[in-house]
């Protein structure tokens, strides 16, 4: 109950983005190769951000 109010930390933040990203990532596969790999590229350059914290 306490923990409602508390702000995420930067690497939890990064954490979501990095899942949105791999899941419209997945998403586009079956559609757009293209837009899938731009998708996986920026996943991939959100992880890199977390590895460095």
């Amino acid at each position: 109950m306490f923990g409602l109010f508390k702000k995420k930390s930067k690497k939890e933040v990064l954490e979501k983005k990095y899942r949105k990203l791999l899941e419209e990532s997945h998403r586009l596969s079956t559609v757009n190769r293209i837009e899938s790999d731009k998708k996986m590229y920026e996943a991939n350059q959100v992880l890199e951000e977390i590895e460095k914290l």
